[in-house]
């Protein structure tokens, strides 16, 4: 009789610490659920586009540091300026440098000529001419 109540206490303990631990996994996911819920609602903001400055005495203006660091741009870092339209734009060296090979890794449509395959047959083209010419 007395291995029969120690096999049931074993199984009530047991049955307890199944309690027990479903019981935290559950709180768990709620607080998981909770952190989403309210991650959800409080998206952070967008990062702001447009800043005030004032160009100094000398010329020189300061890019904040908002910006710079949306930029990634340390000090003594060189910059690229564009000017169009009266709108001026800045850009790290990197970023000028990683927009043009965008640019130029565009794809080449079907039966389209790279540029430098349509420059030497136009160079072909003007020699054939001249020499056309010169000969007479």
């Amino acid at each position: 009789m007395s291995n029969l109540i120690l096999i049931h206490r074993h199984s009530a303990e047991t049955l307890i610490d199944w309690f027990r631990f479903v019981t935290i996994l559950l709180i768990d996911i709620f607080c998981v659920y909770v952190t989403l819920s309210i991650n959800a609602i409080m998206k952070p903001a967008a990062k702001p586009r447009f800043f005030n400055a004032r160009i100094n005495e000398s010329g020189r203006i300061v890019i904040p540091a908002a910006i710079r660091e949306q930029m990634g741009l340390k000090p003594g870092e060189a910059v690229v300026m564009e000017l169009e339209d009266g709108i001026l734009r800045i850009e790290s060296h990197r970023a000028h440098i990683r927009r043009i090979q965008q640019e130029f890794k565009r794809p080449v449509e079907p039966g389209q000529k790279l540029a430098s395959q349509q420059l030497i047959e136009d160079r072909q083209e003007e020699t054939t001419h001249e020499m056309e010419e010169w000969l007479g």
